[in-house]
């Protein structure tokens, strides 16, 4: 169902409440966190210049990493405050909390056009509560800030959170306008309206790590695809389940009767199913170091192509160059493409060929007339180290939002905002 939208909203001399997804990637440099990546800073200036423009009175609601409800000084939006003011070439003023008398008097003391950044929200432990009844008060005491609400943060909005949802909630029961941003409206559009209906034929690339992780996504999109290309660590339970020896490769056996009902699924509709038919393989050695999430750190050493079994000591970490191939003539007959998830570990470079093949294609077949969709971080990241960012017609900022989306299931942030 359409959505209202900021672009229908009278919003002169009225403070608007926007949720934005400025979760962005941080690293210490010097004391100092620093933005490494501002991409999701760039997506939302759309919707703020016309905010600006129309001379609303801007309060910015967002979230940054875990802090598990806690305030600490590595998740503070403040550098954010300081990178959205030279993006936008004004002024943006910065609240320590979100909350509060002082943080109401910032917001009523905006002028016309004015921009107030509000401290992370997930430093309140109600925020992500489970239960509406705890999340009510803490939304209750945003709504105070505003007299309506936008949502431009798709990347948040399958979160069922005190600023996604029971924040729209509130001020919609009290007759208070709730929309959609430019960047959601875009989301709605080329993961909905688009993807419902698709120009033919309908090409789908998925890869990434777990069949687990896109069960629904690929039930889902047997319905509607005439192409259906699996790659990535998850063609390996594929791999598997038609019998072939996948040595150190990630699989999930518990998964290959999901994996052979997609591809009966796929005959029945007569869907054309391709998998990987060679490999870019090497052999993993633990280095006794964890990486940032506190898992094993390992190097890839020998790696060469195969086709067939994989040897003991292996894993796979791309698609092969004959499978590179394939895909590419695949996509290159696509009317639309969707592409979610890398067809290998793309960050080494040695195994990112696979990956890079099928951004070129998808690009190639975007400027042949195609409507290109990108879903998820690690083919937006894909698609931009290979230089082919601006190639394609439309990259997501979604995530899991975009893959609950693609499943079909209604996402909070969406629900809660008014219809047309």
């Amino acid at each position: 169902m359409a959505k209202l939208t900021v672009r229908e909203i009278d919003v002169r001399g009225k403070r608007v409440l926007t949720r934005v997804d400025f979760n962005v990637p941080m690293e210490a440099r010097g004391g100092q966190m620093v933005i490494t990546d501002a991409t999701r800073i760039q997506e939302t200036l759309p919707t703020l210049d016309l905010l600006i423009h129309n001379g609303a009175r801007i309060i910015l609601a967002a979230h940054l990493g875990r802090p598990k409800g806690k305030r600490e000084d590595v998740f503070s939006l403040r550098p954010v405050a300081a990178k959205l003011a030279d993006l936008l070439g004004c002024d943006v003023n910065f609240a320590d909390d979100c909350i509060g008398e002082k943080v109401e008097q910032m917001a009523k003391a905006l002028p016309d056009g004015g921009i107030l950044l509000l401290e992370n929200v997930r430093f309140h432990p109600e925020e992500e509560a489970k239960d509406e009844a705890v999340r009510l008060p803490f939304a209750e005491n945003l709504a105070r800030l505003a007299d309506v609400y936008v949502n431009d943060a798709f990347g948040a909005a399958h979160r069922a959170h005190a600023s996604t949802a029971t924040v729209a909630k509130v001020l919609a029961a009290r007759g208070r306008p709730c929309a959609a941003g430019l960047l959601m409206e875009r989301e709605l559009k080329f993961l909905g309206e688009v993807l419902e209906n698709p120009a033919r034929p309908f090409a789908v690339i998925l890869g990434g790590a777990k069949v687990s992780d896109k069960i629904r996504v690929i039930d889902r999109l047997l319905d509607k695809a005439d192409t259906l290309l699996i790659g990535g660590a998850m063609a390996c339970t594929f791999m598997l389940a038609h019998g072939q020896k996948l040595g150190k490769s990630l699989v999930e056996s518990e998964h290959k009767q999901t994996a052979l009902d997609a591809e009966a699924k796929a005959r029945k509709r007569n869907v054309q199913f391709l998998l990987p038919a060679d490999a870019v393989i090497a052999t993993p050695v633990d280095t006794g170091k964890l990486d940032s999430k506190g898992r094993p750190r390992f190097d890839y050493t020998n790696p060469r192509m195969v086709s067939g079994d994989i040897p003991d000591d292996s894993q796979i970490l791309d698609i092969g160059q004959a499978t590179a191939r394939r895909f590419a003539e695949a996509i290159q007959g696509g009317k639309t493409i969707l592409w979610n998830g890398p067809m290998g570990m793309f960050e080494d470079k040695r195994f990112a060929a696979g990956t890079d093949a099928v951004a070129r294609a998808v690009a190639g077949a975007t400027q042949a007339g195609a409507t290109s969709i990108i879903g998820g971080g690690d083919s937006v990241k894909a698609l931009k180290q290979a230089g082919l960012g601006g190639k394609v017609t439309f990259m997501s900022t979604g995530g899991g939002a975009s893959l609950e989306f693609l499943e079909g299931k209604e996402l909070p942030g969406v629900a809660a905002l008014n219809d047309r």
